[in-house]
């Protein structure tokens, strides 16, 4: 939930925090050990969001400083854009995640945990939605927190949840986690891709509860099939 410029990016320079902080349970959802998650290929989604049917009433920018060039699309049973890929490390404090690695860090995220904690951008895979505004709201396209997400990138596929919102222009955000899986630079300040990034968003779709990365892997699966067959 932040707002950033590229110039800022120069304000982090700081050391990295000791290592091996992360909670017994973190690894297993910080990255999938595999090229993608699920049956579903990259290439088998990607062939069906060739073309776009824009749903947004404009266009989104990747960054305060681009122009608006990206429209939200629909499909049937998703939604789904191309874009950039920003770090979200907002939420729980964590290693990786917090106010010295991350100059926009922010603790807490739109949607919360089912204990009612933010979120663990550090490991948990998560998209960030942009916050409702003329150009598109997403609830009305049935989209909602905890939805299931398939993230693309380089011929890799990763299952996240709707976690987090952003700017009401800026489009393509991601967390720490969903970078770090994909085999994108995670780090706050400098890192993220700048490009090539695909993300279809899953209609009326929740998991539960939203912090259980097997359980948006399953449900991301079964919906991919779904989508793929249906478009």
């Amino acid at each position: 939930m932040r707002f950033r410029t590229l110039t800022l990016a120069v304000a982090s320079g700081t050391a990295l925090l000791a290592a091996g902080l992360l909670p017994a349970h973190a690894s297993a959802a910080a990255s999938p050990r595999s090229a993608q998650e699920g049956t579903v290929s990259a290439a088998d989604l990607l062939a069906k969001v060739t073309s776009c049917s824009q749903i947004s009433n404009g266009k989104y920018r990747t960054d305060e400083e681009t122009s608006a060039t990206v429209p939200v699309c629909g499909k049937n049973g998703a939604v789904f854009w191309k874009a950039d890929m920003d770090i979200d490390c907002d939420g729980q404090r964590t290693t990786n995640c917090n106010e010295n690695r991350d100059p926009w860090y922010q603790d807490d995220t739109a949607f919360h945990q089912s204990d009612g904690k933010p979120l663990k951008a550090e490991t948990l895979p998560y998209v960030v939605v942009p916050s409702t505004s003329s150009i598109w709201n997403y609830s009305n396209s049935g989209i909602k927190g905890g939805g299931v997400v398939a993230v693309i990138y380089n011929n890799k596929v990763e299952y996240a949840v709707v976690g987090d919102t952003g700017p009401t222009q800026i489009i393509g955000e991601a967390s720490y986690a969903t970078a770090k899986a994909l085999g994108i630079d995670p780090d706050p300040a400098t890192g993220g891709a700048d490009s090539g990034v695909t993300y279809i968003l899953f209609k009326n779709s929740t998991v539960s509860p939203i912090e259980s990365h097997s359980a948006a892997v399953s449900l991301g699966d079964q919906l991919a099939k779904q989508f793929i067959a249906n478009n």
